[in-house]
């Protein structure tokens, strides 16, 4: 296996939840690591930014023109009205990026990190009847008959690979835990902020879900996880040009969980009642309060929006169904870490604290 110093990885949405996490990974394993974004901050230590739009070729071969990746990391992705605006977008992004690393002849894998709506459905049949799979899902599970950003940009990662000669990993976590600030599907801060603002107000900390997801079994997928199988798969010789799920490795129910992360906060759990309660709704006049409490409390984001996505949460714990993720393929490779869900919730919660995200 080659050694870590020939190893220049690039980390494509580097300011994210599960870029950040990945570029401290890469970092402490001797990486060479340079993290892309249209703001790429400089939170990490060591990290090179690069300031580039992957809608924009001649902005990525600007940035691009001095870094020449062995290995490149897709982890970003944009939010749009429609799927057919999502497919041109997410799948313009990735064709983009790897249509200007082409010439440089240097890349050696790509992994992209997707999700479970490769067996879900896209934001606009998510869980719908008729889409529904069986669960554990499985990497071996065909594509839905509906158009899907994820195949769309596994697809340009396949015809890069046929064209430049590279190998890929695609991974396909759960719900991600992990910090970072105006990202787009951020379960464990928004439930933060929600408690929260729960023990300023008073409110109930209410379970805002289906009673399928409250009664059922679940999974997540801590960042540092997510991180560590992309680093593995990167690596390994046997996980070249295949699909990988990736979870904690526990499941759970939120109802055991919800009490747990309301006495973190020292507020009184409400459970699931017969009806579903968005937090999006719950948390719709709560913009100028949490403005208030940041400022009372010397808190570093004002802006309720960059810290909370209830929008993301309310369609997970929406489901109609449990969800469950199967792990054995890259368990019988020798991927084996693990790690407690209610850990990753409580590390969060911590570090958003001493981040001075939350009071």
């Amino acid at each position: 296996m080659t050694s870590d110093t020939n190893r220049i990885a690039l980390v494509v949405g580097a300011s994210g939840i599960i870029g950040s996490n990945l570029s401290q990974e890469l970092l402490r394993n001797g990486w060479t690591t340079y993290g892309l974004a249209r703001n790429p901050g400089t939170d990490v230590e060591g990290l090179r930014p690069v300031a580039a739009d992957l809608l924009n070729p001649v902005s990525l071969e600007t940035a691009l023109a001095d870094v020449q990746p062995t290995h490149v990391f897709i982890t970003s992705w944009q939010r749009n009205d429609t799927e057919a605006e999502n497919i041109r977008v997410n799948g313009g992004m990735v064709r983009n990026l790897l249509a200007a690393l082409s010439p440089k002849k240097s890349v050696r894998h790509v992994a992209l990190v997707t999700g479970l709506k490769h067996y879900l459905g896209p934001f606009d049949a998510y869980a719908k009847s008729g889409t529904l799979p069986l669960t554990p899902v499985r990497e071996e599970h065909p594509r839905l008959d509906l158009d899907n950003f994820y195949y769309a940009q596994e697809d340009e990662v396949y015809a890069a690979a046929a064209r430049d000669g590279f190998t890929w990993s695609v991974h396909r976590p759960h719900t991600v835990i992990g910090k970072a600030v105006g990202n787009q599907m951020n379960m464990g801060t928004t439930l933060a902020v929600y408690a929260t603002i729960c023990k300023e107000t008073g409110r109930k900390f209410q379970f805002p879900g289906s009673e399928a997801q409250w009664n059922g079994l679940s999974d997540v997928t801590d960042a540092r996880v997510l991180a560590k199988q992309l680093v593995w798969a990167a690596t390994t010789e046997g996980a070249r040009n295949q699909a990988f799920n990736i979870v904690n490795g526990d499941v759970f129910r939120w109802s055991w969980l919800w009490g747990r992360l309301a006495d973190w906060f020292g507020v009184e759990a409400a459970g699931f009642d017969g009806t579903v309660r968005p937090l999006e709704a719950e948390l719709a006049n709560d913009a100028d309060l949490w403005r208030e409490i940041a400022e009372r409390h010397g808190l570093l984001e004002p802006n309720l929006n960059r810290l909370a996505s209830a929008w993301h949460t309310d369609l997970d714990l929406g489901r109609p169904i449990e969800v469950m993720t199967d792990m054995a393929k890259s368990r019988k490779l020798g991927f084996l870490v693990y790690q407690p869900t209610e850990e990753s919730f409580f590390d969060l919660f911590e570090q958003l604290r001493t981040d001075r995200l939350i009071p």
